[in-house]
């Protein structure tokens, strides 16, 4: 049974990076699902992606490079001002400008850099690096 969906997929991908496969597939899919792996996409952590709808809450095909070396869920799902950024970096990354945390912000889901420089908080969703 599954409770957190998101936390499936990301577990998903992971397992899948640590035993060297070159694809695997997430579901159900979800519009913050979706999010997470356009931003992933864009820091070269996953390659591209494929939506396959089916009758069942469709599922995604997710190309992997090799480059996780985490990644995780946040929970609870902190909230968080634009200039505690930092403080909640040196917690989830490994150092300061390596790695991404997800944030869900008003404006969408995006990257923590992006928050702080659009001066946005919101609440964290994921960490990878």
């Amino acid at each position: 049974m599954r409770h957190d969906p998101l936390n499936d997929a990301i577990s998903t991908i992971k397992n899948a990076e640590r035993t060297g496969k070159s694809e695997c597939t997430v579901k159900p899919k979800s519009k913050m699902l979706l999010s997470l792996l356009s931003i992933l996409q864009q820091r070269g952590y996953v390659g591209e992606y494929e939506v396959v709808e089916d009758n069942r809450g469709g599922r995604i095909n997710v190309k992997l490079v090799r480059r996780i070396n985490d990644c995780g869920i946040i929970k609870p799902r902190y909230p968080v001002k634009h200039k505690d950024f930092d403080s909640w970096e040196q917690r989830y990354l490994p150092s300061q400008g390596f790695g991404v945390l997800v944030i869900s912000t008003s404006k969408g889901v995006m990257s923590h850099e992006e928050a702080k420089s659009k001066g946005l908080g919101g609440k964290l969703i994921a960490y990878a690096y």
